[in-house]
């Protein structure tokens, strides 16, 4: 087994500080905040090494405020690095990357499938991946799996951006979606500056389908796409909640790796998420 998980997809919840107006309508995450002691507390007894943090999707105001704010963290080590929020369709764009460069920012993310699909095809849009490509940093798509024509459009436009899909590319399990799923996933698979992220699926199936046996052919197509090179781990804590919960998620994802190879297990487990994300 890997000697420990570096999660790429863990986020806070910190209504003292911030708004959250999509985890307000969501009865798992509506009330109280989810802080870094009570992620310790869930993952208690689990081989969780070192953390990425995953920008929440707080409301616009204040995506930057929280990104400084985590910066805190990521200076005492709480965390590797983060994946912050960005607008890359908006003319400060520039001056938000140059800000980030002192924040530990690893990457960033502008959460797409709560955005009208055509926000993705502006050429304003694709002007700013450029330029966060070229400072180095990594791009995190978050779309939905009937979307994946649009991330495909983004990876031909942006040859030169390293992008990660999160969740899997969000298939939805619990309506048995897997073959279109697997169709555009596929297309996907064929860009080689596209990585992916292990993490999130459970909150798209349903509770009786919350077991490895049933994952296990999502994750296997997902590694046979990809190859283990190309995969990175995530908690997706705290919306892991509306699936099986962050415990149950680690045991299930160390059950699943312990079926791979010793060096595609610490690939996966912590290697990727290194060289992928650029952490030390």
């Amino acid at each position: 087994m890997p000697t420990g998980l570096i999660d790429t997809h863990q986020h806070l919840i910190l209504r003292d500080r911030f708004g959250y107006a999509w985890a307000d309508a969501v009865p798992a995450l509506a009330e109280g905040s989810f802080t870094p002691e009570d992620f310790d507390l869930a993952v208690a007894g689990f081989p969780v090494a070192g953390a990425l943090y995953m920008e929440a999707g707080v409301d616009d105001p204040d995506y930057r405020a929280e990104t400084r704010h985590i910066a805190r963290w990521v200076r005492a080590g709480r965390y590797l690095g983060q994946i912050a929020s960005c607008r890359p369709e908006e003319p400060g764009l520039s001056n938000w990357l140059d800000e980030c460069a002192s924040l530990g920012v690893a990457g960033f993310r502008r959460i797409l499938h709560v955005m009208p699909d055509d926000l993705a095809q502006t050429e304003a849009f694709r002007i700013g991946l450029r330029e966060i490509g070229r400072r180095g940093y990594t791009f995190d798509l978050c779309v939905r799996a009937d979307q994946h024509d649009i991330a495909a459009d983004l990876l031909r436009a942006c040859p030169d951006q390293q992008f990660v899909l999160d969740h899997c590319g969000n298939p939805d399990i619990a309506a048995d979606g897997f073959d279109a799923w697997s169709r555009s996933l596929s297309a996907l698979a064929a860009f080689p500056h596209l990585a992916v992220k292990m993490s999130g699926i459970s909150a798209n199936a349903r509770a009786d389908q919350h077991t490895l046996e049933h994952l296990s052919s999502y994750l296997d197509r997902v590694f046979e796409l990809f190859g283990a090179d190309r995969v990175v781990w995530g908690s997706d804590w705290p919306v892991c909640n509306l699936g099986m919960g962050v415990s149950r998620w680690i045991s299930v994802s160390l059950d699943y790796l312990s079926g791979l190879g010793a060096a595609e297990r610490e690939a996966v487990a912590e290697a990727n998420a290194l060289r992928i994300y650029r952490l030390r």
